[in-house]
């Protein structure tokens, strides 16, 4: 790890590295947002399956 940082020529200013963590967590963002909720026949059957899972335990 000590490696990465051994050579001062290949530093970033505060200011790019500012950009590029503000541009990847747009990112994540975008990437993360929350599922729109499944039709409800998709419910019905997930809920099933989550109460067959449970009754086997």
């Amino acid at each position: 790890m000590a490696g990465l940082f051994a050579n001062d020529s290949e530093q970033i200013d505060r200011r790019t590295s500012r950009s590029i963590c503000d541009a990847v967590g747009e990112r994540l963002q975008q990437s993360l947002r929350p599922e729109p909720q499944l039709p409800t026949h998709l419910e019905r059957l997930m809920n099933e399956l989550r109460q067959r899972d449970r009754d086997s335990h």
